[in-house]
């Protein structure tokens, strides 16, 4: 059966012949203008995205199978094209059609109330001025087993000696795979303290960002406080959370912050789009505020599933040991 048939097929059937369905089904991906099976995706080894890491992306999430912030997302894409001159007025409808699709053709495969993340890549192909880009679009469950238990029990963090990229490399505002850097802090934070993230320096030596999420500090005298997002990729989730605070009327500000300042903080968190987010309770293996949860947070996560219509820590532990049939 065709695979653009299989939405239709899935509103003919009994509701008790569908988990069997989804044991059956593959995963589609959109790759250069076809939906194929997942897992048949490879990229040609002479793409400059493999050889040079010219790869520009955007992880996406679902909330309830919808998903969640796109056009935030779509928008931010769009400005890494610009920002590397490829054709963003061919590629970005492409990126957003297969987007919007994709959910669809994948219909049979999702159970309910289990949510997946989404991944749009966009490389040159083989030539610099991506006259003929490559662009892949896949979707797969939320690996929730990686997060769940830290809705309660937080993270630990370690400030490292790798900084970000200067921005006379690469402006930080483009979301691209060269993250060599991300690597190696993260192996330095491990190193220090087993299961840490690590958070990088400017080249200034003030925070910039975490290797997979936003930075934002809370103060009881002054609210959320984050890093200048001039300085670091602008985060969708980061921007979910400070219009929640606008939503509460907590203060939210953004400034320059030293590795001191951030070990004062009452409560510090990381934002993301698959955690959304998730409480720092040690930094440097020092507690932040009593090194557990605290209101804040609690309160911030209530209000985000709010707004989603799902309890994230809850659905995070439900589906934190899914088995082996996804």
């Amino acid at each position: 059966m065709p695979y653009w048939m299989f939405p239709l097929f899935l509103s003919l059937v009994p509701p008790e012949w569908e988990e069997n369905l989804r044991d059956m089904k593959t995963v589609v991906a959109y790759y250069k203008g076809q939906w194929i099976p997942a897992d048949q995706l490879c990229w040609p080894i002479d793409d400059l995205g493999f050889t040079l890491g010219a790869t520009v992306v955007e992880r996406l999430r679902t909330f309830q199978s919808k998903v969640f912030r796109m056009e935030d997302h779509l928008q931010r894409l769009r400005r890494s094209l610009d920002i590397l001159g490829w054709n963003a007025e061919k590629i970005y409808p492409e990126v957003e059609t297969a987007i919007e699709a994709l959910l669809e053709q994948n219909a049979l495969c999702i159970d309910p109330g289990d949510d997946w993340t989404i991944v749009a890549l966009v490389t040159p192909g083989r030539t610099p001025d991506a006259a003929n880009p490559t662009i892949c679009v896949t979707c797969c469950p939320l690996e929730f087993a990686n997060w769940a238990s830290q809705f309660q029990s937080g993270i630990d963090a370690v400030i490292v000696d790798t900084h970000q990229v200067p921005a006379n490399c690469w402006p930080a505002e483009l979301k691209c795979r060269s993250r060599i850097h991300f690597y190696l802090a993260d192996r330095q934070a491990n190193a220090q303290v087993p299961g840490a993230k690590a958070i990088l320096l400017d080249q200034d030596g003030t925070i910039g960002e975490a290797t997979t999420a936003n930075v934002v500090a809370y103060f009881a005298d002054q609210g959320f406080v984050t890093p200048s997002r001039s300085k670091v990729l602008p985060g969708v989730s980061q921007q979910v959370l400070f219009e929640l605070a606008d939503s509460l009327e907590i203060p939210r500000s953004e400034c320059d912050l030293t590795p001191q300042e951030l070990s004062q903080a009452d409560e510090l968190f990381f934002t993301s789009t698959s955690v959304c987010l998730l409480p720092v309770v040690r930094l440097d293996q020092n507690p932040i505020g009593q090194g557990t949860p605290g209101a804040v947070y609690k309160k911030m996560l209530a209000t985000w599933s709010s707004l989603v219509g799902v309890d994230i820590a809850a659905q995070a532990n439900q589906f934190a040991k899914r088995g082996s049939k996804n």
